[in-house]
């Protein structure tokens, strides 16, 4: 269905959209459309025709876990064979080998493990800190939450002791969908909408920036995913702590949930409608991770400015069926055949430089000589 003149107008003008209308985007908007409406923001706010992405690595120190999500394939309760506790031995080698791919940033996330409080990763982070230059971007709320009931700490307590012993950022893991209604069944211990929100606030507060997600695609309504980016939206209005909006599709495979996975088209009308409601957010990711790169190329003309991360490592979403897997070569052709200039960058979106590839260029990834022209929004 073509989409409303007063929606396209509102979009232009840089008005915000309301709940009823991102919901009408998202049931009946046209997918090419959207793509244009969604490609004119992401112009408007990056006219420079960069595409960013980020070399880290996905450590999950451990997959001893007492939530039982039931769209987790990685998890592991006690006393399972197969749970572990990262030692340090096991860190230092995969923190040498990122650093030794070009890697700024650590992404470390892991279970709810009921024999880990504050103690451990005030230690954890003080560790790495003490021996590696690099940036770590830790823990979802769903992980402080559990922190605090474990040590008796309120939120505010545990993140300021976390961030003065080395925590630097917080990812947005855990948001999956904002609805009680929907954590109550894919979730026992998930913890609440407010809670995850609290969590958030409380980061920005105390001058901890974060990232925001979702995960769609399983029981949630069209109405329950606009309503998560309005969570979002209002917070953001509130605190602007949020650096970036990442989406991606429920992975069904291995999982309690089950089910069909989502098409592409469906999740490019997503991106496409959050880039729109997200009017706040500089800065939105695409998802190669799954579902790959032709579409992460496709999701820059439907809003997105980020193709995320190298993702050195990946065990949650990989576990439960993606398998996905590029390469910094292939991230940087990948931007670039799309028609951008790619830019490595920090957790806080700052330029640092171009491709590691470039300075070793071959006929296969020639470094480009000029930026590429970028198209006026209208």
């Amino acid at each position: 269905m073509a989409i409303a003149e007063e929606v396209r107008r509102k979009v232009h003008g840089g008005e915000r959209l309301t709940r009823e209308e991102g919901i009408a985007l998202l049931r009946d908007g046209e997918l090419l459309e959207l793509a244009e409406l969604a490609d004119a923001v992401r112009r408007r706010l990056h006219p420079e025709g960069i595409v960013t992405y980020i070399i880290d690595r996905n450590i999950n120190y451990t997959n001893v876990c007492n939530a039982q999500c039931a769209f987790c394939a990685f998890y592991r309760d006690l006393p399972a064979q197969d749970g572990y506790v990262l030692n340090r031995r096991e860190l230092a080698q995969k923190i040498e080998e990122t650093m030794a791919l070009g890697g700024r940033q650590l992404l470390l996330q892991g279970g709810l493990h009921p024999d880990l409080g504050i103690e451990f990763y005030e230690e954890l982070f003080r560790w790495i800190k003490q021996n590696y230059p690099i940036w770590i971007h830790g823990l979802s709320p769903a992980e402080v939450k559990h922190v605090c009931k474990v040590s008796g700490l309120t939120t505010e307590q545990c993140l300021v002791r976390m961030r003065d012993a080395g925590l630097d950022s917080i990812p947005g893991g855990g948001a999956e969908i904002l609805s009680d209604r929907v954590r109550k069944i894919i979730g026992i211990a998930k913890g609440t909408t407010a809670e995850w929100l609290e969590v958030m606030e409380v980061a920005h507060r105390i001058g901890m920036r974060t990232t925001a997600t979702m995960m769609f695609g399983h029981v949630e309504t069209l109405e329950e995913r606009i309503d998560h980016l309005l969570h979002l939206r209002e917070l953001q209005d509130r605190t602007g702590g949020f650096t970036a909006f990442i989406a991606w599709t429920f992975q069904p495979e291995n999982t309690a949930l089950a089910g069909d996975e989502l098409s592409s088209f469906q999740y490019l009308r997503t991106l496409a409608v959050s880039r729109l409601m997200l009017d706040n957010f500089r800065s939105v990711q695409a998802s190669w991770v799954t579902q790959g790169g032709k579409i992460g190329q496709v999701s820059l003309r439907f809003g997105a400015n980020d193709f995320g991360s190298l993702m050195i490592e990946e065990n949650v979403v990989s576990a439960a069926g993606a398998a996905f897997h590029l390469t910094e070569a292939e991230i940087a052709r990948s931007i670039q055949d799309a028609g951008f200039v790619p830019k490595r960058r920090t957790m806080h979106y700052e330029i640092v430089g171009d491709p590691y590839c470039w300075s070793h260029a071959t006929p296969q990834m020639p470094a480009p000589r000029h930026v590429l022209p970028v198209v006026s929004a209208r």
